[in-house]
């Protein structure tokens, strides 16, 4: 399915570096490239050998001016990124040159990329599927060791192919179903009930294994959300300075410093921790106080882990928190007692017996190992760190599947209830159809600009 016209673009980033490169992808690559590139030797890039670089002058055609000196190498159709011809072009990476060999290759009669077009066309021409397209975005936007690793996994194509093998699960079940269905005079065994419901569990089980990661593929491509929260003048913000390791939030012994919500990224042992520093809750009549109060209650809806600031050093007070008040989700709950430093009061050290506290020093820091990993422990179980592979699903790879696990336990129901076969093999082509969608199987033009739209200019 290769593409008619022939595109180009940038591909490092804006500013000024050490080298920048440019791509030129479809039919006309050679040609055109071969205009704009004389290298030594009588090179010729419409015969080059490819994947060999060779070097040379970028020369402007019209003027016959030499625009720069570097690097031009030819990858040929199908064994490229994009399954075109493909030449790439190594540069010194000044801007001004940059976009001066960009327009040149442009007025040569090559069109402009759009975001992710480069991609978009490897998936077209069968280089990758979407799910191994959707991970190059993950791969450049990775911040931690984790999502990194999870990146390369989906990249590498881990997501795609148990995708696939569940599309030829179905496909398998689906097929001897409709071929008794339509051929009945042919007397194929219907395959019992008990061992179509039999796969078809086996199928479920694998979709709810691939949902069941989709919280983790949030967590690690956009972070886990952690809410400090507590009374005024509990050590909320010495707290964020603390994990963070530099002062980003105003400390003050006056209660009510905080008003607003403050957050900051951190790498958590390979996930990223969205830190939320939060205003004091208590009883107040002033408005900016409720209203800071307020964003509290707003931050803590949608808090993946809660970090309750006791100050451990007096007696209890009734707190105006509990894990099930101010949220509608169960995040996990971690109570922390600082000032641990100046002792902590007979109550909390009774009470840190029954619900496992934590004695914590914003001032000596002690603590600190301890609750890191109970963050840890509260984003990824065990288990999960235990495991060889680390698939991440996406929201639209959960959409799809939600899907196709409904339409199977539809399915299953169907068959449990002896509904005509008809029926029983309709839900299965829309479970086939929606997993179909994950790796790109079906007809996904509604989907591809939302994905590719959201790459860079050259990838």
């Amino acid at each position: 399915m290769l593409q008619e016209d022939t595109i180009a673009a940038i591909s490092t980033a804006l500013g000024e570096g050490a080298i920048a490169v440019l791509r030129v992808s479809g039919p006309e690559a050679r040609s055109i490239g071969n205009r704009l590139f004389r290298g030594g030797a009588g090179v010729d890039l419409t015969k080059a050998t490819p994947r060999l670089a060779h070097y040379g002058a970028f020369v402007d055609e019209q003027t016959n001016t030499e625009l720069d000196r570097g690097l031009a190498t030819v990858f040929a159709a199908p064994a490229s990124y994009t399954g075109e011809d493909l030449v790439e072009f190594s540069c010194h990476g000044g801007v001004l040159v940059t976009r001066k060999l960009y327009e040149t290759l442009l007025q040569l009669g090559c069109r402009a990329a759009e975001p992710g077009e480069f991609t978009q066309r490897a998936f077209l021409n069968g280089k990758m599927d979407l799910t191994q397209a959707e991970a190059v975005m993950d791969l450049i936007q990775a911040q931690t060791s984790l999502a990194l690793r999870a990146a390369n996994e989906q990249l590498r194509g881990d997501l795609g192919t148990e995708a696939q093998a569940l599309r030829e699960a179905l496909i398998g079940i689906a097929a001897h179903l409709e071929a008794y269905i339509d051929f009945p005079e042919e007397d194929i065994d219907p395959d019992s009930g008990a061992a179509i419901s039999k796969r078809l569990g086996d199928v479920m089980k694998r979709l709810q294994t691939l949902l069941a990661s989709a919280d983790r593929g949030r967590i690690l491509r956009e972070g886990a959300r952690a809410v400090i929260c507590g009374e005024p003048n509990v050590g909320k913000s010495s707290l964020l300075n603390v994990l963070l390791g530099f002062e980003r939030a105003i400390v003050s012994d006056t209660a009510g410093t905080t008003r607003d919500t403050i957050e900051e990224v951190i790498n958590l042992q390979g996930i990223p921790l969205r830190l939320i520093d939060t205003a004091g809750l208590h009883d107040s009549s002033d408005d900016i106080e409720c209203l800071g109060m307020q964003r509290t209650r707003d931050a803590l809806a949608t808090a993946d882990v809660v970090i309750e600031v006791i100050d451990g050093h007096v007696p209890q007070h009734p707190s105006q928190l509990s894990p099930s008040s101010e949220t509608d989700h169960a995040p996990t709950w971690i109570r922390l007692l600082n000032k641990a430093d100046l002792g902590l009061h007979p109550e909390h050290v009774q009470a840190t017996a029954k619900d496992n506290g934590i004695p914590f020093s914003c001032t000596e820091h002690t603590g600190l190992e301890e609750l890191t990993e109970a963050l840890r422990d509260a984003l990824l179980s065990q288990e999960e760190r235990a495991q060889a592979q680390l698939v991440a699903i996406n929201a639209r790879h959960q959409s799809c599947l939600q899907r196709a696990l409904t339409s199977c336990q539809q399915a299953a129901a169907a068959l449990d209830t002896q509904t005509a076969p008809e029926f029983v093999a309709l839900d299965l082509r829309e479970a086939l159809e929606a997993v179909g969608e994950v790796v790109g199987k079906v007809d996904v033009e509604e989907i591809l600009g939302e994905i590719f739209g959201s790459f860079c200019i050259g990838k």
